[in-house]
Parts: C-alpha cells; structure tokens; sequence
C-alpha cells in the first residue's frame, strides 16, 4: 500500500464523496487507531470534532488519555467533546458486562452530540482486523451470510473510513508521522473474547497466509455484495411462504418442507424473531412434531399447530395464539385475562357467560388459546350435537363485525372447548359421574 494519506483521500472520495462539506465528529480514545484517524482527517482537510470518552475503569491510564485527546484538539484548533461515565455502577445497575455498557453509553452521548452539533457523521477507527477479527466471532459463534459481511462501512449515521487499512499500517503511520498515542493496558489481556481472536487466531493466519488479513477482506467484501443477492432471493421466499394473521406468522408446513435449500431458507424466515443458527435443529424438527411442540427464542415461540409453523410473540398481550402447558395458570392477552384451575364438581353448575366448567378427564395439554379463524367449528352445548361453524354462530348472535376480532377460542387437542365468552361445547360437558372439571374463567 502507498501512503496511507493519498489511500484514504481515495477511500473518501470513493465511498463518502456525499459527505462532501459535512462536518464529522471523530470517536477518538487516544490509541493508535483512532489518533491516526484523527491526524488524515485534519490533513485531508476535512471538518471534524472529537468526541472522548473518560469510561473511568483504569484510573490514572484513563486521566491520561483524557489529556492526550485534549491537547492534540488544542494544538490542532479541532472542537473537543469529553464526558466521563460511572461506568461500573452503571453496569450494576443495568446488570449489563462492562463492555456493553460502555458501548450503550458512548453511543447514546455521541447520538446526542451529533444532534446538537450538527455533525452528519459519528466516525470510529475500525479498521480491517477488526473486521477479520468480527467475522470470525460470528463464524465460530455459528451465523447465516448476514454474519460473514463484516463491519459495514457506513450505517444510519455510523461511518467506518478505515477499513481499508491494517493494523500494521496504521501503527507504521504513526510511527513515520511520529504521531502521539497512549496504550490501552487493558488490550493485552485475553479476558475480552475480541482479544483472545486477536491475539490468538489472527496472527497464526497472517504467519500462514501472506496479506492474510487484506486477503480475508476481499473475501469479506465479496460477501458483502453477494448478500444482496442473497437477500432479493430470500425476500422472494418470506413473501411466498410467511402470511402474517394478527400479530403472528403462519408458514404452511408442507410448502415449507418442498424448498431447497431448506435449512437455510427456514432459517432466514426465523432468525429476524430471534432463533439462533444453533437451534436449528430443533426449528427443523417441529416439521415432523405433533401439535403443540414448540422452540423458544428470548423474544419469541415457534409452535407446531396443525399444518402451520406459528410465529408468536412470547408476551402473551401480542400473541395471538398461547399455550397453557398445565393448570393453574392465568394467561393476559390483549382483550383481558383467563384463569385455569382444576376443582370438584360444584352444586350448582350455572355458570355466567364468562365461565366455563369442563370435564377434565376430557382435555388433553397442551390447550391452546387464539383467535377463532375461518372454518372452525364446534358442537354447541345443548345442541344436541349438531355441528356448527363459529362463523354462523356470531351472525346468529348478531355480534357486530367489529367485535368479530376480538373473540378468541379455546381448544384441546384439536377440538374446540369454548368460543370464549360465548358457547361452550358439548363434547366437554360434566357429566355424571365426573369428579373434577376446569374451571376456565374470562375476565
């Protein structure tokens, strides 16, 4: 590589030219990278500000940055940001690691600096390892291509203008330019997974493989273009597969189970609700499982119900289809709460419109609680056993077509127990002889 001012003059001009006349306000924490940053900004002549973070962790090596980055500002008339953070009381108080936190709270004050200044861009020194470094933590870690595309250039308002360089090279300009910078202790410890990679993994390739990080870039940036194209096809596959009923996703099981390559489009379908690649398995298991089985993310719930895979939210005030694995239980949904408990037969059996007795001996678990669909139907207590659709039976009930959504059902095994609030059904009614009942109550 040539002189790395005329290569990120050329970067500049290749990749941020929109931001011709823009002022952008610099990430800088006092090492190598990001006091390099800040030198080919100045002597491209491009406007900047900086932005410091005192995170307070490392005591008198923290002070010190500090006054590094304000003394370069001054000698090089730049406009200098600096706050300090709390940062592990902080931490505790969130119950978040200490990297995370810092992450959150830098951001969020450099947000805030970039509305008031008027800065287009927020700039940080990543650079082409940590690119290598970032895709082979998503790669070990297990990922689809959107993990292998690296650190983005340019995102909302985060830019990333040194990507094209090495660690090497931007040391080896500090060094020639005899440019001041403060080592960050903590960066040789390996208790941070980004430190064990890089120093552990990346150097073993670059002993192997010649320009073995600029190499892995290219790869990198191949990618990066390549899931455009990835995403288009996938796009076309969430359209055709996925119908959105309320707030959840039905995809049909058999349409599913006839495309190729099906992991890894069953995987795309799922992964934006928060299911991980090592799950896989067990998503791709639900094709062949009973009603009822179901796979867990930390936001969401991928249930097998029928002919469908269902999408749903795990809070059961968005969800439009819950499960009640035993009883008791109290489930809230959107329109109020239900109880379920199991008790003795009661003396007298009349029950309000909210309420509901059934012979427990008759219900199978999972239940399943949604809202009523096109072509359900039950056998309406005290019918006789006559079926009925439920759609016939609110237009027998007049209920007006607004309310038609608001009405949920209860079923067990397939079979409907109770359009909910309405008309139980007569398979599940107590009889003679029958000891104890569920109780399911509407409120």
């Amino acid at each position: 590589m040539g002189n790395l001012l005329t290569e990120f003059s050329r970067e500049w001009e290749s990749n941020f030219s929109h931001l011709k006349g823009s002022r952008v306000l610099l990430a800088v924490s006092g090492g190598v990278d990001s006091m390099v940053m800040a030198e080919l900004f100045v002597r491209a002549g491009i406007s900047i500000g900086v932005a410091h973070c005192n995170f307070g962790l490392r005591g008198a090596e923290s002070d010190g940055d500090e006054q590094l980055v304000r003394d370069w500002c001054i000698a090089n008339g730049v406009q200098c940001h600096v706050t300090r953070f709390a940062t592990r009381e902080r931490a505790e108080e969130w119950k978040k690691g200490t990297q995370e936190t810092a992450r959150i709270l830098r951001y969020e004050w450099f947000n805030e600096l970039a509305k008031e200044f008027g800065y287009a861009r927020i700039a940080t020194a990543h650079h082409a390892n940590d690119n290598v470094e970032t895709v082979l933590m998503n790669m070990f870690r297990g990922t689809g291509l959107k993990g292998m595309h690296g650190i983005q250039r340019e995102r909302d308002n985060i830019m990333r203008p040194l990507l094209f360089a090495t660690r090497d090279e931007l040391a080896e300009y500090c060094r020639q330019e005899r440019i001041a910078y403060r080592e960050d202790s903590s960066n040789e410890s390996d208790d941070y997974l980004r430190n064990s990679v890089r120093h552990n993994l990346v150097p073993v390739a670059e002993k192997l493989f010649r320009d073995g990080v600029q190499r892995a870039n290219d790869t990198i940036r191949r990618l990066a273009e390549a899931e455009v194209l990835y995403e288009k096809a996938v796009e076309q596959e969430r359209k055709s597969l996925t119908e959105r009923r309320g707030n959840d996703i039905y995809i049909p099981v058999r349409k599913l189970m006839k495309r190729k390559p099906l992991e890894t489009i069953c995987y795309e379908l799922v992964r934006p609700y928060g299911f991980a690649s090592a799950q896989m398995p067990d998503v791709m298991s639900l094709m062949d499982a009973a009603s009822g089985k179901y796979v867990l993310s930390a936001t969401h719930k991928i249930i097998r119900n029928r002919e469908f895979l269902i999408i749903t939210s795990r809070t059961t005030e968005e969800a439009d289809i819950i499960q009640i694995e035993n009883v008791p239980a109290e489930v809230a949904i959107n329109t109020g709460k239900y109880s379920f408990a199991v008790v003795p037969v009661p003396e007298d059996m009349k029950m309000p419109a909210n309420k509901v007795l059934v012979d427990v001996s008759d219900v199978t678990f999972p239940l399943v609680l949604r809202k009523w669909k096109t072509g359900d139907y039950l056998y309406p207590m005290g019918m006789g056993m006559k079926k009925k659709k439920v759609s016939r039976l609110l237009i027998d009930i007049k209920m007006p077509i607004h309310e038609k959504d608001r009405v949920w059902v209860l079923e067990s095994g397939k079979r409907i127990i109770w359009v909910c609030g309405i008309r139980p059904d007569e398979r599940f009614k107590v009889k003679v002889g029958t000891k104890e009942v569920l109780a399911i109550t509407m409120s």
